[in-house]
């Protein structure tokens, strides 16, 4: 198999602007299919930008191939029909309505027959969400809450899976539970996913690839074995503080 085939998603020249100048430079990655890869970088990086243009949800240059196809001028709702789904940083749930009521609400354009299958296989995966199916999801623990928003995310059968932020805000004993479904899910579903992440720690439990952002570009690039190595944790670091990319790719 050629390496165009094996990757799901190939972004080339990603580009995108705010303002007066640009946010996100020229950014190029590959994602494996059946692999997590992730994003890092600190706070206005350019990590959720980039995914949220993959996701064709901000105006951008360059290009996005899907599975082979251009979908560099789909829209994001042609997108998230191709199989590209987002779940946005801070969760985003619909606080109003049921846990039931929101992950509906991700799969509403499928038969009921594909929306039960797809909801009994999410509340095996959390079965903290299972017994709260008529309660409000403002009522949800912050953890909780990110696992309703993976599962809506889930019901809408993703073939890429894109995670803004699934840490953000919780406690350390929370992200490891999350990030421990994710990992059986993964594993069960062979799904492809890109996460943005500022914790290396917690991208390193799951992605088998990492780019590391800075000023809206990528300053370094990890493989799997970096991750999970105190000297990949110190390329992640040189490559947060500015090292070049030639430097922290041959260290």
């Amino acid at each position: 198999m050629t390496e165009a085939v094996s990757n799901l998603l190939e972004v080339k020249g990603l580009t995108v602007r705010y303002g007066g100048g640009p946010v996100v430079r020229a950014v190029s990655m590959a994602v494996q299919s059946g692999t997590v890869a992730a994003l890092l970088g600190s706070n206005g990086a350019g990590k959720s930008s980039t995914l949220r243009a993959i996701a064709g949800l901000e105006p951008a240059l360059g290009s996005v191939h899907f599975d082979g196809q251009d979908v560099s001028r789909l829209s994001s709702s042609q997108r998230f029909r191709a199989g590209i789904v987002y779940v946005p940083e801070g969760r985003a749930i619909v606080t109003d309505l049921t846990v039931a009521e929101n992950l509906t609400l991700g799969s509403y354009f499928v038969d009921a027959l594909t929306r039960s299958r797809r909801r009994q296989m999410v509340l095996e995966f959390f079965p903290e969400i299972a017994t709260r199916l008529k309660t409000p999801a403002g009522l949800l623990s912050g953890g909780e809450q990110q696992m309703l928003a993976i599962g809506r995310g889930l019901m809408s059968g993703p073939r890429l899976l894109l995670l803004d932020e699934p840490s953000l805000g919780l406690a350390p004993l929370l992200v490891a539970r999350v990030y421990e479904r994710l990992a059986l899910i993964q594993k069960e579903q062979k799904l492809t996913a890109l996460l943005v992440e500022q914790s290396f720690h917690a991208a390193a439990k799951l992605a088998v690839r990492a780019w590391v952002m800075r000023h809206g570009e990528i300053a370094g690039e990890l493989q799997a074995g970096d991750l999970l190595s105190r000297e990949g944790r110190q390329k992640a670091i040189n490559a947060y503080l500015g090292e070049r990319r030639e430097e922290v790719q041959n260290a």
